[in-house]
Formats: C-alpha cells, structure tokens, sequence
C-alpha cells in the first residue's frame, strides 16, 4: 500500500514537472508581454473596426453598414484636412531629408571638429516634448510680442500673422515639424555614411573624382536604403500629424491647417461621434499601407 502511494506520488511529481520545460519557458517568459499586447493592442484594433460600421441611435451603437465609409466620401472637411496633409507631406518631407543628408554629411568630414557636440545638439529636438516644443513656437511665433517678428523688424520687415494667416500659418507648421525631426533622419543617415567603405572614395579620388562626383555617384546610391526608410517613416509621421497643429493652431485660421489625425480627434473626443472617427482612422490606416507599399515596390523596380 506504501509503495503504491509512493509510485502515486512520484508520478503525480513528474506530471506537475511537465508543466515548465525547456521548450515551454520561453513562452511563459513572453506570455506577460503577450497578454498586454493582446489587450492594449489587437483588442482596440479588432474594437475599433467593428466601431467603423457602427453609428450610435438612441444612447447605443447599432450597425451601420458602410454609411460611415459613405458619408467620408461626401465630406468636404475631410478632404480639406486630406489635402493638408498631403501638402505638408509633400513639402515639408523632402526639404527634411535635404536638410539631414546635408548636415550628416558635414558631420561625417573628418575637417569638423567636436562633432558630439553638434550630433547631439541636432538630435536633441528629437526627444524634446512635443507639447513644450509647441509651445515655444508659438510663444516666438507671436504676431504682437513674438521673437520671429521683433528681430525681422531690425530689416524694416512688418509684423507676420504666423498663427493668424492660413498662409503662414502652415509656413510655421512645416517650420516646427522640420525643427523637430530633421536630427533625428540626420542620425539614422550618419549611420549610413560610416558603413560606406572608404576604400570606395580612395579610388574614385585616384581616378579623378572630385567631391561632388563622390557624393552623387558613391553616397547616394549608397544611402539608397536609409534614403527609403527615412522617406517611409517620415511619410508615415506626417500623415499622423497631430501635436504641432492641435497645439499652435487648433487647426486653423479657417481649417487651413487641420491634419486627417486632428479630425479624427475632434470627432472622436470632441463630438463624441466614435463611429466616424473610427472610419477615418481606417481610411488613414489604408493611405498609409499603399502610400509605404509603393514606396518599396518603386525602390525595389528602380533596383
């Protein structure tokens, strides 16, 4: 009777044992991670599409169909804050990573000195607050009693209604977002200049290549992927423009700044209408995914 009890126990050791092995670890080790991921992501993923084909009607959402989807497409706002959008991103971003190619070019010469200093201050708006950056442009940017305008008047210029001019106004926009994140490209294109071999310079300058020549014909085609990826990355944060314009603007003078993500936040947190706004923020979800599609498929055909 012992030695059954004993052979019970043994095994009934055995079977709790089987619950951690080496191959079952690494997801209990995951399994915290996973279930955030699954609760804080997927969950207001999956929530937030079903809330796209849904209107609320007498205190309670109820199914829709695609009449948000519908109404988008009728929605003369929502175009204007689309073609905003699509401005900014079209001028703003080149002139962003023409900036940063050029700055991290010079950073790379061997003729500049205390390059950790000018790397880390080019980068430091990067990881400035986005609110308080806001702030600080729209402080200096003040038509009365801004910086901007009292040191323009030293050159007989007039006061300029930064904020109060739909012109202007998306002028300072694109001037703060460029502040803003051309350190942050310049860093990653850095990266990509120090892993270009120098042997490749050495012998275009043997063969008679000037500067010039080296940087259009050895630099750039190197920094062909970095050139790519910043290009995605910043065509994907300007569509989700939201801070600079909700902060300095609030969208205006006259919706002449209004972003696709301030309207989605003004219909979701403003009106209250969640349907709609989840519809947006699909319809954005879907610009985004072909806008970066073709990038790739245009890089990778030019290859």
């Amino acid at each position: 009777m012992s030695q059954l009890k004993a052979e019970t126990q043994i095994n009934g050791k055995r079977q709790r044992k089987r619950w951690i092995t080496p191959k079952n670890v690494p997801y209990l080790f995951i399994l915290p991670a996973l279930t955030f991921f699954m609760i804080f992501t997927v969950y207001p993923v999956i929530s937030s599409l079903l809330l796209s084909f849904q209107k609320r009607e007498g205190g309670e959402y109820v199914f829709a169909g695609l009449s948000n989807y519908a109404r988008l497409f009728q929605d003369e706002l929502f175009f204007k804050a689309l073609g905003n959008t699509f401005l900014i991103l079209l001028i703003q971003v080149p002139i962003q990573l023409f900036l940063a190619v050029v700055i991290a070019v010079a950073l790379n010469s061997q003729m500049v000195k205390l390059k950790g200093f000018f790397r880390v201050s080019f980068f430091m708006p990067a990881i400035t607050a986005l609110v308080a950056s806001s702030i600080i442009f729209m402080i200096m940017l003040d038509e009365n009693y801004g910086l901007v305008n009292y040191l323009l008047s030293f050159f007989g210029i007039e006061p300029i209604a930064w904020l109060s001019d739909p012109f202007w106004a998306k002028v300072a926009l694109m001037v703060a977002i460029t502040w803003r994140w051309t350190g942050y490209n310049m860093v990653i294109f850095l990266a990509g200049l120090q892993n270009i071999p120098g042997s490749l310079y050495e012998a275009a300058e043997m063969d008679g290549a000037g500067k010039l020549r080296q940087f259009f014909y050895i630099t750039v085609p190197q920094l062909k992927p970095i050139f790519l990826f910043t290009f995605v990355l910043s065509t994907i944060g300007t569509l989700q423009l939201f801070d600079e314009p909700y902060i300095l603007t609030e969208g205006g003078p006259n919706n002449s700044t209004l972003t696709i993500t301030l309207y989605l936040y003004q219909h979701g947190f403003k009106y209250f209408d969640f349907g709609y706004a989840s519809a947006i923020a699909y319809i954005l979800v879907l610009i985004i995914g072909v806008l970066s599609w073709g990038q790739m498929k245009l890089a990778g055909e030019n290859d």
